[in-house]
């Protein structure tokens, strides 16, 4: 399979915040937030693979400051690491108020994708290729990261999907 660099991943959302984005004070709900990590790091993880991928597990979520109604918020994913079906994505956000053109890092996580094949069980991913110092750097954390998470996978049982909504094709 062939290698890919992270250049073919990268994304960015933009959203703006609305009230319903937010509590009564204002303030965008944390969940408001982590949704558009997931679908930042589901479209960069997509753009990879060209394949149906699904969140794994986030690994960590850090809130930095607060996000408001009317700011613009930001969200850039790229691949940080890949093994044989899955893969880490970094996801940055930031917003930015309108008003003044301030803009502020509020939120940065790290999730692991898995890719799927037709019959959604986990299929083989290009392997990754850092070429800059930053992802040779962000590769090097990202494997660190992994090696703590597969030493600390607690063994589960997986269970058949008691309805499936859409057709096989």
């Amino acid at each position: 399979m062939d290698s890919k660099t992270p250049s073919v991943s990268q994304v960015q959302l933009a959203r703006l915040m609305f009230p319903e984005h937010a509590n009564p004070a204002g303030n965008v709900h944390g969940g408001t937030i982590m949704k558009i990590i997931d679908n930042a790091a589901l479209i960069a993880a997509a753009r990879y693979t060209h394949r149906n991928c699904v969140t794994a597990s986030v690994d960590k979520i850090d809130f930095i400051t607060p996000v408001f109604v009317g700011n613009v918020v930001f969200a850039s994913a790229s691949i940080n690491f890949t093994s044989r079906t899955s893969m880490e994505i970094g996801v940055r956000v930031e917003a930015e108020c309108l008003l003044s053109g301030t803009r502020t890092h509020v939120a940065s996580a790290y999730l692991t994708f898995v890719a799927l094949d037709q019959n959604d069980k986990p299929t083989e991913i290009p392997m990754f290729t850092p070429k800059t110092e930053d992802e040779k750097r962000r590769f090097t954390e990202a494997q660190q990261r992994r090696k703590i998470r597969v030493s600390q996978r607690k063994p589960h049982k997986h269970t058949s999907r008691p309805c499936i909504l859409r057709p096989k094709t």
